[in-house]
């Protein structure tokens, strides 16, 4: 089963995440399939960068994305 997920980068105390298309079963950091954006909490507001339409191909193929991942799509919607 596919997951769409957070994968943790950045160093100690500095946060930095990218969105990832990954194997549910796989380590947080692990093996990925497709990278589909990044989330950065550090700064203020919080960055955050989508491939919408790759979002809608991994959901539309079955993917589910975390309670995180899905929060980060709805409060960022595709720009028009």
């Amino acid at each position: 089963m596919l997951a769409i997920s957070l994968m943790r980068m950045g160093a100690k105390k500095s946060p930095f995440y990218r969105v990832v298309v990954k194997e549910k079963r796989s380590k947080r950091d692990g093996k990925y399939i497709e990278n589909l954006g990044t989330y950065n909490p550090m700064t203020n507001p919080a960055e955050v960068m989508l491939k919408h339409d790759r979002i809608q191909y991994w959901i539309g193929v079955g993917a589910q994305p975390t309670e995180t991942v899905a929060s980060l799509i709805k409060h960022n919607p595709k720009p028009e």
